[in-house]
């Protein structure tokens, strides 16, 4: 079980190098900060905010918790308290240890496509709202009715692949009021800031990034390309006045599969064109242009749509580039959707703070569903427990359940009693 310690130790050696707010000689029974930020982390990872509070009542009748023997916890200390010293912690601080989930992952050879490349999609989300609290962070937009609403949103980056059930979170960009700025802070900002900070360490990915019609703009076009990255953006023909206008009389190359599923019949039109400018104006960078369009068997249209990429296109691999352009949507419905719907309640107010709280959790919040999707992916005891509860909700049901009444010793005895219903534990 070395991969689950390892991570969790990680979060412990980064926490210890975070700046504690507390000023003077400290006591000796005083909390360290990397049991404040192990304590946080812990109740994201098992998906329970009540999993301290079951830990201190283990402690008063054994002497010890699960927080000590799976986490490393020294003290157990309160929510109050860890909110406290976390707000003002930076955000930033952490970003290291997505990385380290990546690398843990092992390969990644079910995220590979297009000869080896993986795929990187990027989107924004909200994650609070509210028109009474608020902090130096927060957005605010006027609603219909004349009052104020402040809001938290930032941009994510998940691995995808288009037939594979999991997605692998990358460290989060937020979309905050930037110093100097006249203008509010927005998606596309906050997307040259993440490929600045991430794309470079990123490159020897061979990545493709994926986004909506939003990103299909030439400033984004140009910072995936100075990360060393390739790009595969949605292009609706709405919004892109002159790639419409360049294709507007033209007959672009087609291509035709039909398949036959279940019995039903489905044919699917590809269509592209190569170096469409992206824009009107003498710097405009050329792309690639393709769309897809399915019909059943009776000649309806099902699905439409547009994108435009760096990547070569042609008869032999436009199918492969379409689906996917269309697997951008696993970050709405397989990374937010999981997030907000899927036990880790990322839309709950764990603590909003004055300084950077809200943005703490979160990126708190998104390593523990990093950590959990390495460890399916690159840790057996820990597939294989899943597996034996059949349902994901289950497995984590059962995670908290056991680890709120038993101590184990370590996560491969905890795992095997899960696995394992012969297996008695402690």
């Amino acid at each position: 079980m070395g991969l689950i310690s390892t991570l969790i130790g990680a979060v412990g050696a980064v926490s210890a190098s975070l700046p504690d707010p507390r000023k003077g000689p400290l006591r000796e029974d005083a909390y360290r900060m990397a049991d404040i930020v192990l304590s946080a982390f812990s109740l994201f990872f098992m998906g329970s905010p009540s999993f301290l509070a079951y830990q201190r009542r283990l402690e008063e009748g054994q002497g010890r918790s699960n927080c000590q023997t799976l986490f490393g916890i020294t003290r157990i200390p309160t929510d109050a308290t860890v909110r406290q010293m976390l707000d003002g912690a930076p955000p930033e601080a952490f970003d290291p240890l997505f990385r380290e989930t990546l690398d843990a992952a092992g390969p990644l050879t079910p995220f590979r496509r297009l000869d080896n490349r993986v795929l990187i999609a990027l989107d924004g989300t909200e994650h609070f709202c509210s028109r009474k609290i608020h902090c130096p962070r927060c957005l605010h937009r006027r609603r219909a009715d004349g009052g104020e609403e402040y809001f938290h949103s930032f941009l994510g980056a998940s691995l995808v692949a288009p037939g594979h059930a999991q997605v692998l979170p990358l460290a989060p960009e937020f979309i905050t009021p930037q110093d100097g700025a006249e203008k509010q802070d927005c998606e596309r900002n906050a997307a040259k800031r993440w490929l600045s900070r991430h794309g470079p360490g990123l490159a020897s990915l061979r990545p493709v990034y994926l986004g909506d019609d939003l990103f299909a703009c030439q400033p984004i076009v140009a910072a995936i390309k100075a990360s060393g990255g390739s790009f595969i953006l949605t292009c609706k023909p709405s919004s892109h006045q002159t790639v419409s206008e360049y294709l507007h009389g033209v007959k672009p190359e087609e291509h035709r599969e039909i398949t036959v599923k279940h019995g039903k019949r489905t044919t699917a039109i590809y269509r592209w064109m190569t170096a469409v400018p992206l824009r009107a104006s003498d710097d405009a960078i050329a792309v690639n242009w393709f769309s897809v369009e399915t019909c059943n068997a009776a000649g309806k249209r099902t699905y439409a749509n547009s994108f435009v990429t760096d990547l070569p296109v042609s008869a032999a691999n436009v199918a492969d580039l379409a689906a996917c352009g269309r697997a951008r949507w696993k970050i709405e419905n397989e990374t937010f959707n999981v997030l907000k719907c899927g036990g880790y309640n990322l839309e709950h107010n764990f603590g909003h703070g004055k300084k950077t709280l809200a943005s703490v959790l979160v990126v708190l919040n998104l390593l523990a569903f990093a950590a959990h999707t390495a460890a399916r992916l690159g840790c057996l005891a820990w597939a294989e427990a899943m597996a034996a509860r059949k349902a994901n909700y289950r497995f984590f049901e059962h995670l908290r359940t056991i680890t709120a009444y038993v101590v184990f010793h370590d996560w491969d005895q905890l795992l095997g009693s899960i696995t394992d219903a012969a297996i008695r534990p402690p």
